[in-house]
């Protein structure tokens, strides 16, 4: 199976400049300081089942997405699978599953990052990851 290559699982901040996705989807995940990770990473065998997670996204305290990982559009199985199939798979490469419905620029006013906002992802079973928002 593929999940027998997992090796644990982690928080992912997968923010994203929307000015520099107008152009090209990738120039707007590369930014450096952008994409942390943790606080920790939980080893695969604690987690008995990684379709069975409770997703939550926290903007200032406010619970901004909620979902579970049995809403994924591709489970993490399929995921590795296919991404298998298009390049070399390393120990130690990080897979990011993507986000929970509801980000900001989908939202009606779009909701933006600003600096000094604090944002929380909490994934259960495995903790929360807190990102302040600067302007550099």
């Amino acid at each position: 199976s593929a999940l027998s290559v997992i090796a644990g699982y982690t928080c992912f901040f997968d923010g994203s400049v929307r000015d520099f996705q107008k152009q090209s989807v990738t120039a707007g995940k590369n930014f450096p300081a952008t994409g942390p990770l943790g606080p920790w990473m939980v080893t695969a065998d604690v987690i008995a089942d990684p379709q069975r997670l409770e997703l939550t996204t926290r903007l200032n305290g406010n619970v901004v997405q909620h979902d579970t990982t049995d809403h994924m559009i591709f489970d993490v199985a399929t995921i590795i699978e296919y991404l298998s199939t298009v390049t070399w798979l390393e120990p130690g490469d990080i897979i990011a599953t993507g986000t929970p419905d509801g980000v900001g620029a989908g939202r009606k006013p779009p909701l933006w990052l600003k600096p000094d906002d604090k944002v929380e992802v909490e994934i259960s079973g495995i903790g929360t990851l807190g990102v302040n928002v600067v302007d550099e």
